[in-house]
């Protein structure tokens, strides 16, 4: 088997590259190339989806869990069986805000694309996205979406993190 040296050089930068780029306390210089700020917007994003979907299985492997754990439940006593049942629905609540949170992530990712798609690179492309974001978090909030709900979150996270990587270290 051969293998070329300067490709797993170049995958090893790439995925380290992206690493950097997602920190969630990246400053970005006043001179950043507007591509490098899109690309800490994706990064962030795949990131973001990537830990969601972990704490999806995470949860969903609790609830398996606590599941299997049922055949023993016609000895416990109420008391008992109450406290279970109260954490097989908060467990249900985690899974199904994760998966909300997790849905956001891709329609913001989307959006994003969308954007690239009908922009042209540059200054104005992160401004645009975050216009468009701003418009879908009034059209929730004007449905009477809670501020609290996990898509909303998600919504204000990534405005929060357009916001960062727009602004340099000199204008905060």
């Amino acid at each position: 088997m051969d293998f070329d040296d300067n490709d797993i050089s170049e995958e090893v930068t790439e995925a380290g590259s992206d690493e950097l780029l997602s920190d969630d306390k990246l400053h970005l210089p006043t001179g950043a190339n507007p591509l490098v700020r899109l690309h800490a917007v994706r990064a962030w994003l795949t990131r973001r989806r990537k830990m969601t979907n972990i704490e999806i299985g995470e949860v969903a492997l609790e609830l398996q869990q606590l599941q299997q754990d049922e055949s023993g439940m016609a000895r416990l006593r109420r008391r008992e069986l109450q406290a279970r049942q109260e954490q097989m629905q908060y467990l249900q609540r985690r899974f199904q805000q994760a998966q909300r949170r997790l849905e956001t992530y891709e329609e913001a990712a989307t959006l994003l694309e969308e954007c690239v798609d009908h922009v042209t690179v540059g200054e104005r492309l992160l401004v645009e996205y975050y216009l468009t974001l701003e418009e879908r978090v009034q059209n929730r909030l004007q449905a009477g979406e809670s501020e609290s709900s996990p898509r909303l979150q998600v919504l204000f996270d990534v405005q929060h993190r357009v916001e960062r990587v727009s602004i340099s270290d000199e204008d905060e």
